[in-house]
């Protein structure tokens, strides 16, 4: 009996040593479930901004270590699907340049990834479309317009971008539009805000309803948010947004709206900005003057691509050097705090890689999401839970609001 008793102590000690060590069963086993779910999750990320380099010139599958994103590291992460951003600088606005710029990115999608490389990538249109691309090893390609501006006030133009591939808008960037205030611009007594969005903007959503295009709450104001959710008759997605809750940012959302938005099929997709990660980053990122020497570079080289691209990469080598990196913990916390007010079927992933100068350690680049996967499974998700944040609750939400556009009026709106 003695032995019995000293015995249980050592066994314990032993597996929970062997939890810890590289190359013990325990770790044996995990690695197989990571790989298991690499393999099988139709991992979605909804906000990728790497044609705002294709469109320059980058050849998305040549490795480019500056970059987050090329093909190589995507198969390696086991990324299934992208809505690559078709990102309109608000600097473009001026001179009513910016339906033309949403062109070039729309073209560089469908030409400099998908028909440049047909083996790896296929465009897709529909939550069929991405499940179909999995079943053949392709990476299926989306675009979602990010800027309201880009539509230059014209449901024309919407209709337009929809033929032409575009699956979700959002609604705002960091500028407050003619029709929806943005998250971006509050503290400017300049900009003339409309308390949410206009009787226009109300029309332009519920014709995204019309069409099928998902609307996207990432940018919006608190009031943007309200309105939106109580006009659309489809659910709502936050492209790329985190948790208002743990880092206290405008451009984050608040326990009432994600629980709001989750009641009616909304989604959230986890941010991996660090300054929306992490309030020490985000503190940090406030006496960053990257921000705006980013906008300045933008403007100032808008038809100089070479230049930009120069300008942009030392302005992001010097940012590196006062960054305070979020961690890959941080980003399971936001979507531990989702999972906990809103429930398992409320988030997803949605980057903003290559669109953001610091991503948290562990998260560097599209090669690193196996480790998110070994993360939650410490954590205590299943991969049934994983599954369904990396690509289940999105296809989901993309085949309610295909859904609400076959039994809407097509009456459109001129």
């Amino acid at each position: 009996m003695q032995k019995k008793l000293t015995a249980l102590p050592f066994v314990l000690i032993t597996l929970l040593l062997s939890e810890a060590v590289p190359g013990s069963a325990a770790s044996a086993n995990l690695d197989k479930q990571v790989q298991a779910i690499t393999r099988s999750a139709i991992l979605i990320d909804t906000h990728n901004d790497i044609p705002s380099f294709t469109v320059d010139g980058d050849d998305i599958a040549r490795p480019a270590p500056s970059r987050h994103t090329d093909l190589p590291r995507l198969r390696e992460g086991g990324v299934g699907a992208i809505f690559f951003s078709v990102f309109v600088a608000p600097d473009y606005v001026e001179g009513n340049h910016s339906a033309h710029r949403a062109l070039e990115l729309i073209d560089s999608v469908r030409q400099d990834v998908v028909a440049q490389h047909p083996k790896d990538f296929v465009l897709a249109t529909t939550a069929d479309d991405v499940v179909r691309a999995h079943k053949h090893h392709q990476i299926a390609a989306l675009m979602g317009l990010e800027g309201g501006h880009g539509i230059e006030d014209s449901p024309r133009l919407l209709r337009d971008f929809y033929a032409l591939g575009i699956r979700y808008m959002t609604l705002t960037h960091t500028n407050t539009n003619t029709w929806a205030d943005s998250s971006g611009d509050l503290d400017d007594q300049k900009v003339q805000r409309h308390g949410g969005l206009t009787p226009l903007g109300k029309e332009i959503v519920q014709q995204m309803n019309r069409l099928g295009m998902i609307v996207d709450i990432s940018h919006v104001s608190d009031e943007t948010f309200r309105d939106a959710l109580a006009t659309s008759k489809a659910p709502l997605l936050a492209s790329h947004s985190s948790c208002r809750a743990l880092t206290n940012v405008p451009r984050n959302m608040t326990d009432d709206m994600i629980k709001a938005m989750a009641a009616k099929g909304g989604v959230i997709q986890i941010n991996f900005n660090c300054g929306f990660l992490s309030q020490a980053s985000a503190d940090a990122e406030k006496k960053s003057p990257f921000m705006d020497r980013f906008k300045q570079i933008t403007k100032e080289y808008r038809n100089d691509p070479q230049k930009r691209r120069e300008e942009t990469e030392k302005l992001l080598a010097e940012a590196k050097k006062t960054q305070v990196r979020a961690t890959l913990h941080d980003v399971v916390a936001h979507i531990d705090h989702v999972r906990q007010i809103a429930g398992i079927d409320a988030i997803g992933i949605g980057s903003d890689f290559d669109g953001v100068d610091c991503t948290p350690e562990g998260l560097d680049d599209v090669s690193k999401f196996p480790n998110l996967t070994r993360a939650l499974l410490e954590k205590g998700y299943s991969a049934g839970d994983i599954k369904k944040i990396y690509g289940e609750n999105t296809l989901r939400l993309m085949r309610q609001v295909e859904k609400v556009a076959t039994t809407s009026s097509k009456t459109l709106i001129p």
